[in-house]
């Protein structure tokens, strides 16, 4: 088998199944783990997969810059945008993530709301400056310019000031055992410390991020309150979320 049709196949197991393993495709197709491993390594480098231990899983379609993530899946991100919206309470401190579905539930919240939101994100501060009733707390840090957020030492310190009732958590990746993950390492680190701030996190799914993986790990599906996804999750990749511990709640 030509190295063309053996990554052919993977993409197209990965599509099917979810996941791969090397060992199971080197039985199957009577060729040498090391060959289904570099087959996998080249993949990755040319961002079709995620590798784990052991064999792949889908690489995230959400790793694009905010300005082309603006038009995936943007009729998905408004509904999820408003759901969350609809989450917050007058008079609640939020904690609210970088992105585009994070622009979508600033865009909706109610004009008269009152509450306060903290966020590292410059545009979802400018979207929320709409709101006259908001108070509005930036985390200053270094500006990661792909995600548009601030990142660094200083956002995570300045975190720990804060005891947020809600957190909107942002993430490329949703997968039952790869966990929240996203695709730099500062930016999640700076997610998992205002997720250790927040009484609850709720994470906004949209199609393109569920069952796939990024590199860096935010936490388990087990450990945030709610992780809010749109009608038609597939049956097997919800089974295996609700398996996992995650709360999956349908978007209406």
């Amino acid at each position: 088998m030509l190295t063309t049709q053996r990554k052919k196949l993977i993409q197209d197991r990965l599509l099917k199944d979810g996941e791969v393993i090397a060992k199971t495709l080197s039985q199957e197709w009577g060729v040498s783990e090391d060959t289904i491993r570099r087959d996998l390594r080249e993949l990755a480098q040319e961002g079709k997969l995620q590798r784990v231990h052991g064999g792949a899983l889908p690489a995230s379609k959400a790793l694009a810059t905010l300005d082309a993530r603006q038009h995936i899946a943007a009729a998905d991100k408004q509904a999820l945008g408003r759901a969350g919206a609809a989450m917050v309470m007058p008079g609640q401190l939020v904690f609210l993530d970088g992105g585009t579905t994070a622009l979508q539930l600033a865009r909706h919240l109610p004009q008269d709301l009152r509450a306060t939101f903290v966020t590292h994100s410059p545009t979802v501060a400018l979207e929320l400056v709409s709101k006259p009733q908001l108070d509005i707390i930036m985390l200053g840090g270094t500006l990661y310019r792909h995600s548009m957020v601030n990142v660094g030492a200083a956002v995570v310190a300045a975190a720990t000031s804060f005891r947020a009732d809600l957190y909107f958590m942002g993430v490329t990746g949703v997968h039952a055992t790869a966990g929240l993950s996203t695709g730099d390492f500062e930016e999640a680190a700076v997610k998992r410390a205002l997720h250790a701030h927040a009484a609850e996190t709720i994470v906004l799914a949209s199609a393109e991020k569920l069952g796939a993986a990024s590199p860096y790990v935010v936490a388990a599906v087990a450990e945030v309150a709610a992780v809010l996804v749109l009608p038609g999750l597939p049956k097997e990749l919800a089974k295996g979320l609700k398996a996992a511990g995650a709360r999956i709640v349908v978007v209406k």
